[in-house]
């Protein structure tokens, strides 16, 4: 089955967790190669020869001597296309042959080279891996969409199968995430919305490609993100960068990125940056967030409106578009393909008015548990504490200690629990809580309440 522009057979090839052999594997690293192919030659990469001639230039100036085949790993270029790089600037003076190294021959850069290698860092401070091609990256996001990866409803019923969670809720946020629009996860503190939130990442599956970064007219913008983007080898004894894969080894081959990001949110990071440091030009998160989750928690606490950042996400989320500039009057435009979730504990009246709110397509309410649940839960952190678990104990917290206080919300046991556990260790005790424990627990967690 081949891709033809569609993305049924890599779906088929890394959507379905059930694919675990060796087998299972290759035809995953195929269809992959089928979507970006290696390139085999120069003209190839879709990036101006002189522009590679700088980068590689600037990796010179950076180190200073390199072997040929660092040098082809580190711009992920092709051999033959590195050595018609190498001819060019041995032609034009900038690079001198140094001696061989392990029997391969080291590359530096002369006089001239040092100074135009120093102009074009100060020009883009980006060292690294060759970029992508703007319009090779956009197709490629399409065809890995979320979109076109239904979710099933056993598929989030399996990702939240050890979390104590109304089956209803677990299908809204199911549907919600299969629909591609913007959700809003609304509800007291407490009430569970950041983990459910985060357990959604469990419910996708796939591998990604990921461009270490992208060619826009003639800058590099780097994409590739390590805290974000989690490699994977799809080749046993193979190197991140795949050179031998038949995978184009400009890009990473990645789980679907999760993005979170809560009160240090400021309206910058939503816009292409250029780093002091390094003078290089950095991608925003939503680019990053692209194929996978991009969670905005605590909604309200961003020093930035909350009309300003609602519709700074939504407008692109409606169109599947985003519109960025890049100084000096340049600009480009990039696919919106993340899932977007909201959520907060403020009142829907207090985040916007009605008609920002319609366009919040998913608006799923959390709040208390009920007391079986609520005995559920305890027992579950009892076990991840490594507590004791006594009904009788759970019996005492419902009946004597929450009528006259508190609503069931389902992070109290887990809070509740973990105060015991930290006075067990520090008393030396046996981690068997009891009633003094628990009430002691209960004093020191609502203080007011005494």
């Amino acid at each position: 089955m081949s891709l033809n522009g569609s993305s049924e057979g890599f779906a088929e090839a890394c959507w379905t967790s059930a694919e675990s052999t060796s087998q299972a594997i290759a035809v995953a690293s195929a269809r992959l190669a089928a979507m970006a192919p290696r390139p085999t030659e120069l003209r190839d990469l879709g990036v101006s020869r002189e522009l590679l001639a700088d980068l590689l230039s600037k990796h010179l100036l950076r180190v200073g001597r390199l072997r040929a085949g660092v040098l082809a790993e580190r711009l992920a270029i092709p051999g033959t296309a590195l050595q018609e790089l190498l001819h060019h600037l041995r032609k034009e003076g900038r690079v001198e042959v140094g001696s061989a190294v392990d029997g391969e021959l080291s590359y530096l850069l002369s006089e001239r080279g040092r100074q135009l290698a120093r102009e074009a860092m100060n020009r883009d401070g980006y060292v690294g891996p060759a970029p992508v091609p703007l319009n090779d990256y956009v197709r490629i996001v399409h065809q890995q969409s979320l979109r076109r990866a239904p979710f099933q409803r056993s598929a989030m019923h399996t990702a939240f199968s050890d979390v104590v969670l109304d089956p209803d809720l677990i299908d809204r946020l199911g549907t919600a995430m299969g629909s591609g629009r913007a959700i809003l996860l609304h509800g007291p503190a407490g009430s569970g919305k950041t983990f459910a939130a985060r357990r959604l990442e469990r419910a996708m599956h796939g591998t990604v490609l990921v461009p270490y970064a992208l060619l826009v007219n003639d800058s590099i913008v780097r994409l590739f993100d390590p805290l974000i983007h989690e490699c994977i080898e799809l080749i046993d004894g193979t190197s991140p960068l795949m050179l031998d894969a038949g995978i184009d080894s400009r890009y990473a081959c990645c789980e679907r990125p999760v993005v979170y990001v809560g009160g240090e949110l400021v309206g910058s990071m939503l816009e292409v940056e250029r780093h002091e440091s390094t003078g290089e030009l950095v991608a925003p998160l939503q680019l990053k967030a692209n194929n996978g989750l991009l969670i905005i928690d605590d909604l309200g606490r961003q020093r930035v409106p909350i009309a300003q950042l609602l519709n700074r996400c939504i407008v692109p989320m409606e169109q599947h578009l985003d519109s960025f500039s890049i100084g000096g009057g340049g600009g480009f435009t990039a696919p919106f393909d993340a899932v977007l979730v909201f959520a907060t504990n403020l009142l829907l009246g207090d985040i916007a008015d009605q008609a920002l709110l319609r366009r919040l397509g998913y608006k799923i309410a959390f709040g208390p548990v009920s007391p079986e649940q609520y005995r559920q839960i305890w027992e579950q952190a009892c076990s991840a504490l490594d507590l004791l678990f006594d009904k009788t104990l759970v019996d005492f917290v419902l009946e004597e200690l929450y009528p006259s206080h508190q609503v069931l919300m389902p992070c109290h046991p887990r809070d509740l629990l973990g105060l015991v556990a930290d006075k067990c260790r520090y008393d030396g005790s046996s981690a068997t809580p009891d009633r003094g424990l628990i009430r002691w627990a209960w004093d020191t967690y609502f203080p007011r309440m005494r």
